[in-house]
């Protein structure tokens, strides 16, 4: 996530804010430009931005946010959708006249703007390419039955991802990801492993890609449900941290593809942030883990690979000795080894490949259609 400013007065303002503390302007996330952008009040109910990139735009506020306030971004005034593009991809929310379930929604649709935010930084296809074509991406947030007979389970299914309300609250994540043994577990973590498998079926299915990725993952026609019940039954494989991003990953190379294209994602975001914040480090003593200041380039998948993993190298070394000094929890708990750091420059190469293609045809989300309905 990059820093953003108050168009408007130049006070720093969040990903999140609905109104800067300083100028009082009302605040919103314009899509199109990936900024919040500061508001002035035409109507009723249209608004206009002083961004040079917005000149001659109207906007309406998305009707989850002017009813609800779970949600901070605009829509062009001319859409006829209510929603925003990233509200209109939820297609069923928590039962709201359930206590706390109010709070669990907002936490939900807040991890998956912040992925949206990176789909859109990224250019990568969000909804359906029609009848015959791949399938938009569409979120259901459920809750376990009260008779408890049904649990929900976080999971992707063509394109629809389906998240657990529960993980929304912290205790019972936290109670869920001791019992699995996870170090990490996460909203915006769950988001990123799950559009991993809709992005498998986009960007490597069928692809020029699938050959390296077989050589790389291994084969994905092994039988799926039969590696994740051995998995459960009898854990990960010997000696995963060899060619793993995590124990999960050794499951089969579905979820091989899944957690190192959430690792990929948690490195670019983490370091976009990085970059905005102008980070460096300058160790006292030789061979501690240095950084020059990281260029914003180094976190598109135009920039070097290299760059990009020993920047993170560096940025996880000063995470997680922070987080000790605070006596918390590592903000990164993981050891990538040689086999998963390839991978991960696979799924870097695979979206500088896309980009590439993209920028030679001409194409861009925002000129594409993105944000309309499939």
């Amino acid at each position: 996530m990059k820093v953003f400013h108050c168009d408007h007065c130049d006070h720093l303002v969040f990903f999140e804010n609905i109104v800067c503390v300083s100028c009082e302007h009302r605040l919103a996330f314009l899509p199109e430009v990936l900024e919040i952008g500061s508001l002035e009040q035409v109507d009723q109910d249209h608004w206009t931005s002083p961004l040079t990139r917005t000149a001659g735009r109207r906007y309406r506020l998305c009707r989850n946010y002017t009813e609800t306030l779970v949600c901070n971004w605009a829509i062009d005034a001319d859409d006829p959708n209510p929603l925003c593009e990233s509200c209109r991809l939820t297609r069923v929310i928590p039962d709201l006249t359930i206590a706390g379930n109010a709070e669990a929604w907002y936490r939900l649709e807040l991890a998956k703007r912040r992925v949206l935010y990176t789909l859109l930084r990224l250019g990568l296809p969000i909804h359906g390419d029609g009848d015959s074509g791949p399938p938009g991406l569409f979120f259901e947030f459920l809750a376990d039955a009260v008779d408890g007979d049904t649990p929900i389970l976080t999971g992707h299914a063509n394109g629809l991802v389906t998240i657990n309300v529960a993980e929304a609250d912290d205790a019972e994540r936290e109670k869920r990801r001791k019992a699995l043994g996870e170090p990490y577990r996460t909203l915006l973590g769950h988001m990123r492993h799950e559009i991993g498998h809709y992005y498998w079926t986009r960007l490597i299915e069928g692809s020029p890609h699938l050959d390296q990725f077989r050589a790389l993952f291994g084969d994905e026609r092994d039988d799926y449900a039969g590696a994740l019940q051995r998995y459960y039954q009898a854990g990960p494989a010997p000696e995963w941290q060899q060619q793993f991003v995590s124990a999960y990953a050794s499951a089969h190379p579905w979820e091989d593809w899944a957690e190192t294209w959430a690792h990929y994602l948690h490195m670019t975001d983490t370091l976009e942030t990085a970059a905005a914040c102008g980070l460096s480090l300058r160790p006292s003593r030789r061979g501690e883990p240095a950084l020059s200041k990281v260029p914003s380039s180094a976190v598109t998948p135009s920039g070097s690979f290299d760059r990009l993993i020993n920047s993170w190298h560096a940025v996880t070394y000063m995470l997680n000795s922070l987080n000790r000094g605070m006596g918390v929890a590592d903000a990164y708990p993981f050891v990538l080894a040689p086999a998963a750091i390839e991978k991960l420059r696979f799924v870097h190469d695979v979206l500088a490949q896309g980009a590439e293609d993209d920028q030679a045809s001409g194409y861009s989300p925002q000129a594409s259609g993105l944000g309309k309905d499939a």
